[in-house]
């Protein structure tokens, strides 16, 4: 089996970005829902409440943290596919139709989720 080429394993990076960033998004709205469910509770255990809720909060703001990083990242992968779709396309009938198309795709991917996260 012939080694993968830059042009797949760029592809596959901003595939796996994408999803990452949807991960996170999942547990940001999770994590809300926690905050909201633990803020809304009624007697108990004060102190277990409270520090429940700051655990809950302070995870709640790392993952915010993580997010323009994270968007930052597919940017840069996005951008580094886009030159490896232009170098692959030059290559005339040398090009690989299936790696390009992967990429268009990925990249579409990529700009959806930027669209629907926004």
């Amino acid at each position: 089996m012939a080694p993968r080429s830059q042009l797949e394993i760029t592809t596959a990076s901003v595939l796996r970005l994408v999803k990452e960033e949807a991960s996170y998004h999942r547990e940001l709205q999770e994590q809300k829902e926690r905050v909201k469910k633990l803020e809304s509770q009624q007697g108990g255990d004060d102190e277990n409440k409270e520090y429940m809720l700051k655990q809950e909060r302070l995870a709640l703001e790392e993952t915010k943290k993580v997010l323009p990083s994270l968007k930052q990242k597919i940017e840069e992968s996005i951008v580094k596919l886009q030159s490896l779709l232009t170098e692959e396309g030059n290559k005339g009938p040398e090009s690989n139709v299936e790696h390009i198309n992967a990429a268009k795709d990925a990249i579409a991917k990529a700009r959806k989720a930027e669209r629907e996260i926004a």
